[in-house]
């Protein structure tokens, strides 16, 4: 196990993020990895990765709309690093 499948569903669900999640979201945030069915995303700061927290539940039934059971059962969220600040 390579963790090819997946890399392959992390490009997926990449390339139809923003029809997903919408384009406010999407701005702030983007899929990173999979660990198993957790998606794991980063955000821009630390407001709107409260904010994305908070509406989890949405992103993931989003998620569950557009890719139906290949869709993620869990999202985890964490403040991208910004060299510098």
């Amino acid at each position: 196990e390579l963790g090819f499948d997946a890399a392959v569903r992390v490009v997926r669900i990449a390339e139809r993020w923003e029809e997903a999640v919408g384009p406010e979201i999407a701005r702030h945030c983007q899929p990173t990895a999979l660990d198993g069915a957790t998606l794991e995303a980063t955000v821009d700061s630390s407001a709107w990765c409260q904010e994305l927290r908070l509406r989890s539940p949405e992103i993931l039934a989003a998620l569950r709309r557009t890719f139906g059971d290949e869709a993620p059962a869990d999202l985890r969220l964490r403040l991208r690093y910004a060299p510098g600040r």
